[in-house]
């Protein structure tokens, strides 16, 4: 079967680097994702995270965007519920134009950091109103100047006037998400890497209960997995404890002031319950060599129903996350 592979950076500030190195090794990473042939690059959206240095996601792109030459730059993903939907429109049709066909706008409704940043963003809004739906709504009429002659705001233009739209991308890990993306017609990105249990069947109502739209007439999705490759099986185990102790400090509120190493996950004082946690994590991670991680990416396409992903890697060094990322293209035989 042949897959379509992307990447998605979540830009993690590893022990001993800081926000600057990060950025800059984001930039290599597209680069290379691009002459791999990789076919989107995806960054995401965190606040008050000093371990995360991507707190604006279309400043990101931008970036990354006008270092690449073809490969599709977006967001995973802008958290539309905090900000006005026609500003992101904007910000995104902005893009659009200066990178024509090559930008895909991913909005989530998810908070992106934890509850004191949440009211930071929100300050001034009503918070216990959920319009997600609606903003999805008029989003897409923004970006495709379709605003009926009722709407409030009728007559509007999210400037500039371009030619072309960026690929509009609903993410989640859950029903409700899937089924806002069916219901509008747009394409579904499944964080499979955030390990709901049961949200696996999220991917099947998305295509249930699809709708034709002006922007998909059948169903379009990709899934989100973490993947860190290696030469050896023993040898990605040993590089993927980084991500277990990040992972299991972000399930229980403590967030790390960075990245953690090898070395420091490794001599972390784990209790009997963190041991079990991180081996129920492990569950919805692929972890091996090239081998393992083929076998295991093909099982869960078909288990999904899904012919593309956007992988996750992170790891300490940033050379490893290199070689995963080249490792992986090897093992699918991508070619830019």
């Amino acid at each position: 079967m042949a897959l379509k592979l992307g990447v998605l950076d979540q830009t993690h500030i590893s022990q001993g680097r800081d926000a600057s190195q990060t950025l800059a090794e984001t930039t290599l990473l597209a680069q290379e994702a691009e002459r791999l042939g990789y076919s989107r690059f995806w960054v995401t959206e965190h606040h008050s995270m000093k371990a995360l240095a991507s707190s604006s996601p279309e400043v990101l792109i931008a970036h990354v965007a006008a270092k690449t030459e073809k490969i599709k730059v977006g967001s995973g993903g802008v958290m539309l519920t905090h900000y006005s939907a026609y500003k992101v429109a904007e910000n995104f049709r902005l893009l659009e134009a200066l990178h024509p066909g090559r930008i895909d706008l991913g909005i989530g409704r998810a908070p992106g950091g934890m509850p004191l940043s949440t009211r930071a963003l929100q300050e001034g809004k009503r918070m216990d109103m959920d319009n997600y739906p609606e903003q999805v709504d008029d989003l897409t009429a923004y970006l495709h100047e379709t605003l009926p002659r009722d709407h409030r705001f009728a007559g509007l233009l999210a400037a500039p006037t371009v030619p072309t739209a960026p690929e509009l991308w609903l993410l989640g890990s859950s029903y409700g998400s899937a089924q806002i993306a069916a219901a509008k017609g747009t394409a579904y990105a499944y964080a499979q890497f955030f390990g709901v249990p049961g949200s696996e069947v999220s991917l099947k109502m998305y295509r249930d209960y699809f709708k034709p739209s002006m922007l998909n007439q059948k169903p379009k999705a990709l899934a989100a997995v973490l993947v860190i490759c290696a030469d050896t099986d023993e040898e990605a185990d040993r590089l993927a404890t980084g991500s277990d102790l990040f992972f299991l400090s972000l399930e229980q509120g403590k967030l790390l002031s960075a990245f953690p190493s090898v070395e420091f996950s490794t001599k972390y004082p784990y209790t009997d319950y963190d041991r079990e946690r991180i081996r129920a994590i492990r569950e919805n991670r692929i972890i091996g060599s090239p081998e393992t991680v083929r076998s295991k990416l093909l099982g869960m396409s078909e288990r999904l129903g899904v012919d593309e992903f956007l992988i996750v890697t992170m790891t300490h060094s940033f050379e490893a996350r290199l070689r995963s990322y080249r490792l992986v293209a090897e093992a699918f035989g991508l070619s830019g």
